[in-house]
């Protein structure tokens, strides 16, 4: 595995040929609940983005899955975002538990009302780890573009700051949730909301390369 994720570092910082690696994927989370289906554009637009800046091998489309799903445990990346109220069954919570200590990684955007119910569900997961601040020095706001700011504000919806939540699983963040900054709206197709400057798109775009770059490099037991 060291062997490989060096290998991915290197080819994705250097621009080199390829790397012979497993193809990948990104994975929007169906739920109980609201919206899960929210920002139609914004993983196609994405996955565009990893393609084209990236030598990473990631298939072309989007996939959707809900947790008890069997595929699963072959998705590296998992994208879960909507406005209002998750409710993750019991199994469910058990099955994101396991995923995520076999060294998965979920990506949750908050679409404005998503909060307390990301809090409440996410403490169902990990009622023993602590949803934290993921503090500016981490790898993900530099592995590949630089956020020396930690992640960028992209849509304003009540004037508070963006902020970068995680939670660890030992030294690897497992669970990276984007609050108030609304990743989704900056990866729509430009012009889907006119207030959102051509710049937010490009900011969204490349917070998102780097969130799914150390994602796939810094898996561990998969």
């Amino acid at each position: 595995m060291k062997g490989i994720v060096a290998a991915i570092v290197i080819a994705v910082a250097l621009g080199a040929p390829a790397v012979t690696v497993p193809r990948l994927t990104v994975a929007r989370v169906q739920y109980q609940g609201d919206d899960w289906y929210a920002n139609p554009s914004s993983l196609p637009n994405l996955i565009r983005a990893i393609r084209t800046r990236t030598t990473l091998a990631v298939e072309p489309n989007e996939v959707r899955l809900t947790l008890r799903d069997e595929r699963l445990w072959d998705h590296p990346f998992l994208h879960l975002t909507g406005h209002g109220d998750i409710r993750l069954r019991e199994d469910e919570v058990e099955r994101l538990r396991t995923y995520l200590l076999r060294g998965g990684f979920l990506h949750i955007d908050d679409n404005y009302g998503l909060d307390p119910a990301v809090r409440r569900e996410l403490a169902r997961v990990f009622p023993d780890r602590a949803l934290v601040d993921v503090p500016l020095t981490h790898p993900i706001y530099r592995i590949v573009y630089p956020f020396p700011q930690g992640i960028p504000k992209i849509h304003e919806h009540d004037n508070e700051p963006a902020r970068g939540f995680g939670i660890f699983i030992g030294d690897r963040l497992a669970v990276f949730y984007s609050h108030e900054s609304d990743l989704g709206n900056g990866w729509e197709d430009i012009g889907t909301y006119p207030a959102d400057p051509p710049e937010a798109h490009e900011a969204a775009l490349r917070m998102g390369v780097n969130l799914f770059v150390y994602a796939v490099t810094s898996a561990v037991g998969r």
